[in-house]
This record gives structure tokens, sequence and C-alpha cells, in this order.
């Protein structure tokens, strides 16, 4: 019987909450947020225009959290950013191309593999484990693109957010991006 209620003792968590940020940083965390997400939207929608928007994916969004919300976060460097999301993206392009005729196994091998490989490369980002499984559940238009799906939109994108999460967040004094390049 210990060991299952030393199993089920563990789920207590063992700290507190942390505390709600400050007014400036939820005002600065919107701002780079809106920019980012801005900036991958406008070329989407107006530079990328009738290429049935390519530039936007989904796990875009939770990186805006992390690199605006949280740009402190080891999670949020560009390290991570960059590698975790294209090294994801190869691997859910992989997976599909492999697997695709059994989705839940393309999925699973996808998400799974792209996480290992980010621990093991020192790259995690946990939206990368969105972008793998996007390669792998998305339409026609994604799974066409094959292993370029690395490159535009992933990489691209990834590229134009750090530059916006370089530019708003070192506007305050009271924030500093990025932590480590490398």
């Amino acid at each position: 019987m210990s060991g299952i209620s030393e199993y089920f003792e563990k789920m207590k968590g063992t700290s507190k909450s942390p505390p709600m940020a400050s007014i400036s940083e939820i005002i600065w965390s919107w701002i780079g947020a809106f920019c980012g997400i801005g900036a991958v939207a406008f070329i989407n929608f107006n530079v990328l225009d009738g290429v049935d928007r390519v530039m936007m994916i989904g796990s875009f969004g939770a990186s805006a959290v992390l690199l605006y919300g949280a740009p402190k976060s080891p999670l949020a460097q560009p390290r991570n950013l960059i590698g975790g999301h294209i090294l994801s993206a190869v691997i859910g392009a992989a997976s599909y191309q492999v697997f695709h005729s059994q989705m839940w196994l393309a999925s699973a091998a996808a998400v799974a593999t792209a996480i290992a490989l980010m621990h093991a490369t020192r790259t995690l980002h946990p939206p990368g484990g969105a972008t793998a499984l996007i390669a792998v559940i998305s339409g026609n238009n994604i799974h066409a693109l094959g292993f370029s799906y690395a490159l535009m939109p992933v990489g691209a994108g990834a590229a134009v957010m750090l530059v916006v999460a370089i530019i708003v967040n070192n506007i305050p004094r009271s924030r500093r991006y990025p932590e480590f390049w490398l």
C-alpha cells in the first residue's frame, strides 16, 4: 500500500502558485504577442495571399505565450524556439510520410519522437510538439510541403517571432531577451 499512497502523495504538489504578474508585465506580454502574431499574420494574409494561409500554424500561439509572456524561461530562448520548431517539423513530416496509412501511429510517433529529440538536442520548446502534430494531422496543403514545412512556414514564422521578441522584450528596463543564444 505504501507504494500506491506515495504515488498519490506526489500529486499534491510541493509549492504554492506563483504570484500574479505585474500590470507592466501583462501589458508588455500583450504588446509582444500582438506584434509577434500580428507580423506573422500580416505576412500570411498580405504578402503570401493566395497560398492558402501557409504561414500561420497553431503552435505559434503557444510560442507567443513563452516568448512574450515568459521570456526568461529556458523554453523561450532562441535555440529552443528555432531548434525545437524546426526539428519537430522535420519529425512530423517524416512521421506522416512513413505512417500516413495509420494516422494514430503517425500522430503518436511524431509528438513522442519530437519530444525525445528536443530533449537530446537541448532544444525543448513545448509548442514543438504541436508543430510535429500539425505536420501529421493537417490537410493536403501542409502534407504537400513535405520536409519544406520545416523551413516555410515553421522556420520563417519562428524567425519572425524571434525578431519581434528581441525588439519588444528589450524595450522596458524590467525585461531582457534572450537569456542565452546557444
